[in-house]
């Protein structure tokens, strides 16, 4: 009887293989590609900046990138990855024609980036609408969250700075639209600031929604029923007032800071004015409770703002601030949707947490750090990391279904991209066979058959 020696079996290596396809997982990120059209309408935005003699299209190479990104890669060189797969991903250019053409990106500034936007913004509508009940707007609303993000630079690249929580690099603010308990989100705008940018600009905040709303289907640009959410950071009287605006007419769920007269006012309210908050699920939440403030306190803000404020135990450790009460852990936000229970409102609010997910899975999709020195090279990248966000939010849409449609990049990854499969050619067919033993093989390939089942764009 012989011993075994070590955790794992011993592997013997015997040259290159054949018939091998790497990342061949990638195939579920280009056919969604193909499916909405996504390559023809940036190859199509992009058209004035290729060059006569030009191998390589300008679209393709953008898109090239952000698949890359989409499938784990943090930099320019990761392209190289598709490259050596020409089966799957077809032709790369080379990193010297990456990097010229996104130094002539940069150099065309707001021109490149409205004209990249434009297209997603025609794309996004496409993939609302292949999605069917899936989509985001299914219910008749859309809910586009505000929320800034720390970008860490381990060097001194143009417009990096000290931020407020004593790091350095970026504060770059960026949009999500919320897909809802059954889905992740996706993003539609991000504003490049320096690191010692304000949190509450207003101005910042109308320019990211701006972005957010030219990036939905038009019906969706003004009016109740698009909502606005936001934490603290955006409420102020420009940016309420923005949103308000006659014409406009958006709906909005917006944090207030606790200032002292907000704080005279809590604690003036009565114990019967309080209602205990609930839950998704609509059981009772506990230890927390909500009320709404009226009077002289809403004096100066738009017709129609409703001020509810909650008040909740702290989770043990947490230390209370000066704003706090009676033990409590105080939050408040501003809302003009009426006819709605506050504890519905509260809700609603609180859920606009769910922004934080979307940010953890743009720091695992090429927002960790800004790989490219000039601020303008920096905006084409962020744009880039946007169009990879996006195919990572439509595919699982149009192709997952169940707990497979929450999963976020990382486990995307996993278990979805990182599989390699057996290229076989015959005649003008290239077919590509997964692991039987692969536990997620049934995963791609029904996700595949999703996906060819949709009408081909055009």
């Amino acid at each position: 009887m012989k011993k075994r020696i070590g955790s794992y079996p011993r592997v013997h290596i015997e040259g290159a293989g054949r018939g091998v396809v790497s990342q061949a997982g990638g195939v579920l990120m280009v056919e969604t590609v193909r499916k909405t059209g996504l390559d023809r309408a940036i190859s199509v935005a992009l058209a004035p900046w290729r060059k006569p003699r030009a191998v390589h299209d300008p679209g393709k190479i953008l898109l090239d990138v952000a698949l890359a990104v989409a499938l784990g890669g943090d930099c320019l060189a990761d392209v190289g990855m598709l490259r050596a797969e020409p089966a799957v991903f077809g032709p790369v250019a080379s990193d010297p024609t990456v990097s010229r053409l996104i130094n002539t990106l940069a150099a065309a500034g707001e021109k490149a980036l409205t004209a990249i936007r434009s297209a997603r913004s025609e794309v996004r509508q496409k993939a609302w609408t292949l999605a069917g009940n899936r989509a985001p707007d299914t219910d008749g609303q859309v809910i586009v969250d505000l929320d800034g993000v720390l970008v860490v630079s381990h060097s001194d690249k143009q417009d990096a700075a000290p931020t407020w929580k004593k790091t350095y690099g970026h504060h770059p603010l960026m949009g999500f639209v919320d897909h809802g308990p059954g889905g992740t989100g996706e993003p539609v705008a991000a504003l490049l600031r320096p690191g010692n940018a304000g949190s509450n600009t207003a101005a910042d905040h109308i320019t990211t929604a701006r972005l957010a709303l030219a990036q939905l289907p038009q019906k969706y640009r003004r009016g109740r029923q698009t909502l606005i959410r936001c934490d603290s950071a955006g409420g102020t009287h420009e940016f309420v007032s923005w949103l308000s605006q006659r014409g406009r007419w958006l709906s909005y769920s917006v944090g207030m800071v606790i200032n002292v007269t907000i704080h005279q006012h809590v604690l003036k309210i009565p114990a019967s004015a309080w209602t205990p908050a609930i839950e998704s699920d609509g059981e009772v939440r506990d230890g927390a409770w909500v009320a709404e403030l009226t009077g002289d306190l809403l004096e100066g803000w738009p017709t129609g703002m409703r001020l509810i404020v909650r008040k909740e135990r702290p989770h043990p450790g947490a230390q209370l601030r000066i704003t706090d009460a009676d033990g409590m852990r105080i939050t408040c936000f501003a809302t003009n949707t009426a006819g709605r229970p506050i504890t519905e409102l509260e809700l609603r609010h609180r859920l606009r947490a769910r922004a934080e997910d979307r940010i953890r899975a743009a720091r695992a999709t090429g927002l960790r750090n800004l790989p490219l020195h000039d601020t303008a090279q920096n905006k084409v990248w962020l744009e880039i990391v946007q169009i990879a966000l996006d195919l990572l939010a439509w595919m699982p849409m149009l192709a997952l279904t169940g707990k497979a449609r929450l999963w976020e990049p990382r486990r995307l990854r996993l278990r979805l991209f990182s599989p390699a499969a057996q290229l076989v050619t015959t005649g003008r067919r290239r077919i590509l066979r997964f692991a039987r033993h692969w536990p997620w093989t049934d995963e791609i390939t029904t996700a595949l058959a999703r996906l060819a089942l949709l009408p081909k764009p055009g």
